[in-house]
This record gives C-alpha cells, structure tokens and sequence, in this order.
C-alpha cells in the first residue's frame, strides 16, 4: 500500500522494504528495496524525494560494494522484473561469485558511525527536528524513522 505523506524529507512511501531485510537469494541487506524502487522508477511512480538517491546513496554503494554499475540492476528489472526467479537468476550471474555478504551488511548497519558520517547523522536529526533521539544511530535508521518503521 502506498501512502504517501509530506515530511521534512519530502514525499514518503511507506510501501519500500527495509534497508535491514535481506534479498532471499544473495543475503544482501537493501538490495530488495533497490529492487523495489527500480519497479516504481519504471513505473513512474518514484517521488522526487526518492529520486535524489536512486541510483546514489546506499543504491550505489551497493553496487559499488558488488563491482557492478547501477543502471545494469535497472536493466535487468526491466527485463526480468515480473519474474522473481528470473530475476535472481540474472543477478546472481551479474553479480560477483563472492558477494562478500557479510561485509556489505555490516557497512550498511554502521553507515554514519565513522567521525564524518556521525556529523551529517546528527545534523540531518536536526534538520528534521528529531536532534535529541540518540537511538538512532545509523543512515539505515533514518530512514527506518522517516518510512515510520522506527517510532
């Protein structure tokens, strides 16, 4: 269900997984989300707040993290989309032997918690009005608290 919202963020949806769920067929923390949001990209349906980050963000370095180029995952749920063991068939030859799982999970869990990344953290919690909430702690939580999965 797509209930779209106006916050400080911008357009919502609530109806995008979680950055926390893992792709069934990789382990891979956010990739059904980058998924999800490639079909409404197609669609048309991604909202301008979306948009900023499709393709950057955790999106790209996702991908970066899998050596492999946004627009290609594009490409293959375009072709692939309707079909969600076609689909993981093609990304799984896409995608490298080793994905490294483990390692892509625990970057994304800890996304703002190196000296940097915790100054944009706190300042982006300010930004939206929300500076005194110490649980949370990483961009994945923001985002959590923004899709209103974090009360």
């Amino acid at each position: 269900m797509t209930d779209p919202k106006k916050a400080d963020t911008g357009e919502v949806l609530y109806d995008l997984p979680s950055p926390y769920l893992p792709h069934a067929a990789t382990g891979l923390l956010h990739l059904p989300r980058f998924l999800a949001k490639i079909r409404k990209h197609l669609k048309g349906e991604l909202p301008k707040s979306y948009q900023r980050n499709f393709c950057h963000g955790f999106d790209g370095f996702l991908c970066a993290h899998l050596g492999v180029e946004p627009r290609q995952v594009v490409e293959l749920v375009r072709q692939y989309g309707e079909d969600p063991a076609e689909l993981d068939k093609h990304l799984l030859a896409l995608f490298p032997k080793d994905l490294r799982a483990h390692e892509w999970n625990r970057e994304l869990v800890q996304k703002g918690s190196s000296g940097m990344g915790r100054e944009r953290l706190e300042q982006v919690k300010k930004e939206m009005g929300i500076g005194d909430r110490a649980d949370l702690i990483s961009f994945a939580d923001m985002i959590e608290y923004d899709e209103g999965r974090i009360k």
